[in-house]
């Protein structure tokens, strides 16, 4: 890939949160365009979803463990969130989240399957809560739209684990590193 060509396409996928956003006027966080535009809203969740998908193609076997993990966590805190219930630490474990799963994808490392079903399920209930919270007013609609985004993004993460990153050695550790270091950062403001 020309560097032109990764630069250019790298600018691309970087909208800032003001061009992602929906709105803040009432109602906005109803239904499912609201739903499933949520998770590319925030770039810290929009991170984490992209690196399941990218640990999953690059050292997670059978490759679509983690992100159904995840999936089904993600909902099970969305449901958490939409009644109300308060959970605690929620945004240290997402930037945790984001310090793991960014050196899981630089390091390529290997985990049994419990574990990584383990570690990317409990991360996503962090992840669903927050959704969940955010978008109790939006029903059912809503959660279905934030999981079909969830899923995609996996599959994207998984698409460029495949195409990209498997091909040039040095764009994992760049990749995983950038996302941990998202994460460090997270946490650092929040300490």
């Amino acid at each position: 890939m020309k560097t032109r060509t990764f630069w250019l396409a790298a600018a691309a996928l970087l909208a800032t949160a003001a061009q992602a956003h929906n709105g803040d006027t009432p109602h906005t966080h109803a239904g499912f365009l609201a739903g499933f535009v949520h998770p590319l809203t925030g770039f810290d969740h929009l991170a984490a979803m992209v690196a399941v998908g990218l640990w999953s193609a690059l050292a997670v076997r059978p490759v679509w463990l983690a992100p159904a993990a995840f999936v089904g966590t993600l909902l099970a805190g969305a449901l958490a969130g939409f009644a109300g219930l308060q959970v605690p630490a929620v945004e240290p474990m997402i930037a945790a989240s984001l310090l793991a799963l960014g050196l899981l994808v630089a390091t390529q490392r290997r985990l049994p399957l419990a574990a990584a079903a383990a570690l990317a399920g409990g991360f996503a209930f962090f992840h669903g809560a927050a959704h969940g919270f955010e978008l109790a007013e939006g029903g059912g609609a809503a959660l279905a739209g934030m999981v079909l985004a969830t899923a995609l993004l996996h599959a994207t993460g998984i698409a460029l684990g495949r195409l990209v990153l498997a091909r040039h050695r040095w764009l994992p550790v760049v990749s995983g590193s950038g996302v941990a270091l998202l994460g460090a950062t997270l946490l650092a403001r929040l300490a």
